[in-house]
């Protein structure tokens, strides 16, 4: 079968795309067919080498495909179905301990940029009705830590005010599913047409964070008070999020685009009552219920460009670029 591989240390100049034997089938696991995948920053982090691993590896942590064969043991799975992956493969409810998120596909364990893999029973979902394979790979990590963040954690109501920064696949889903839960919702990017694009989507208040240097206090007045919920993903940004959020506000904190540290205004962030959580995408149960409200919807994902398998590494360069909206994909 074909993959794509990344030896160490890692680099876009270190990708092979190769033959390698096909899996072999334990009891309590399915053979799934892959068909897509979709870049992340956690995906490049590793690939490009900022985040280091054991060894030579399959990369990517999102798949879309269709299991072609069962283990012995397998009760809940079978031949034809349409899965996705999770981006946890063994936290499957509740809070997370250290075992349910040792394994990271693409990271700590083979991933999914490869035609065929023998994955657990427990280690995956169905996709949304009505879902290509190519959309659906957008969905295990982009789309589930934007429903996280809004729902699971921050339990997202009706009018409820809601501030996305930039346009990579998280915000846009997270613009998404806060219009689709009847939200209003406060967008940035340092792109006016980018903005545009976000306004066609349902943005309700475009701010250009270059052109507006203090864009959370700008989103504070705009907002009439401060938003709900800020979904930080600079990192260093932090402090902009926590000006636009009203008293009691919640920021999400699910990114480090922008560097790892971040400066903390204390004395305003206690002033405003602010709660501030980090998400790192979301377990099974969670995942369970995204495609439910998928389905119930008939959200589709934005995707920007796709890839085949063997050009991967491009794939990847683009995305250093930042010109995408949306998400990038992989198909094969």
């Amino acid at each position: 079968m074909k993959a794509c591989f990344v030896k160490v240390p890692c680099s876009l100049d270190n990708f092979q795309y190769l033959d390698l034997p096909e899996p072999i089938l334990a009891s309590n696991q399915v053979l799934v067919r892959w068909h897509a995948s979709s870049l992340n920053y956690h995906d490049f982090a590793v690939v490009a080498g900022m985040k280091p691993i054991a060894g030579d590896i399959i990369p990517m942590s999102d798949g879309a495909g269709e299991v072609v064969a069962v283990g012995s043991d397998v009760k809940k799975w079978a031949v034809g179905n349409k899965v996705m992956s999770l981006f946890f493969p063994d936290w499957i409810d509740g809070a997370a301990t250290p075992a349910d998120i040792a394994r990271i596909p693409g990271d700590s364990c083979e991933g999914y940029a490869s035609e065929r893999s023998a994955v657990d029973e427990h280690s995956l979902t169905l996709m949304p009705e009505g879902f290509s394979y190519t959309e659906a790979a957008t969905l295990p990590c982009a789309a589930l830590t934007a429903w996280r963040s809004l729902f699971a954690d921050c339990k997202l109501q009706f009018g409820d005010k809601v501030l996305v920064e930039g346009s990579g696949g998280f915000s846009i889903f997270a613009l998404q599913f806060a219009k689709a839960a009847g939200a209003t919702v406060f967008a940035t990017s340092s792109s006016n047409e980018k903005l545009q694009r976000m306004k066609a989507l349902g943005a309700d208040e475009l701010i250009n964070y270059k052109e507006t240097p203090e864009w959370g206090q700008k989103v504070y007045e705009l907002s009439g008070g401060g938003v709900d919920h800020a979904l930080d993903v600079g990192g260093s940004t932090l402090n902009q999020s926590i000006t636009a959020c009203r008293i009691g506000g919640n920021v999400s904190s699910i990114g480090v685009l922008e560097g790892v540290g971040a400066e903390v205004n204390l004395r305003l962030m206690i002033s405003r009552q602010i709660q501030i959580k980090t998400v790192m995408v979301g377990n099974r149960r969670m995942q369970e219920d995204m495609v439910k409200a998928i389905n119930a919807s008939g959200l589709k994902p934005v995707i920007d460009s796709s890839y085949k398998l063997s050009d991967l590494a491009n794939a990847f360069r683009y995305q250093a670029t930042g010109k995408h909206f949306g998400k990038i994909v992989v198909e094969y």
